[in-house]
């Protein structure tokens, strides 16, 4: 799991806006509102797809947390599971620079 992620993460949680949970960050994917879609590696896989066709349509980067929903919500500070997050607006954060570096490794 990368470790820049997960702070930036953090740093998301306290400066940022975003959305939890797989229908509103769709929503807000298909709505043009979203910056990066953060997916779980254990996302139902009919919502996976839908998240993935919707953000190709829209242009919206996607980073594909390696951990569990249980592990992404516990990297958000949250007490239950995250399948699915869009990053709204990023704040102090470096989450779509990490999210990139991520991806490429």
């Amino acid at each position: 799991m990368s470790t820049a992620v997960t702070r930036e993460l953090k740093n998301l949680v306290k400066t940022g806006v975003y959305v939890l949970g797989s229908r509103q960050s769709i929503r807000a994917v298909a709505h043009g509102k979203a910056k990066l879609l953060i997916i779980a590696k254990n996302a139902r896989p009919d919502l996976r797809d839908r998240a993935l066709y919707l953000a190709k349509l829209s242009g919206v980067p996607v980073y594909t947390f390696p951990g569990t929903s249980v592990e992404l919500g516990v990297a958000l500070g949250k007490p239950f599971r995250v399948s699915m997050l869009a990053v709204i607006d990023e704040g102090s954060s470096q989450i779509l620079r990490a999210a990139r570096q991520a991806s490429r490794q």
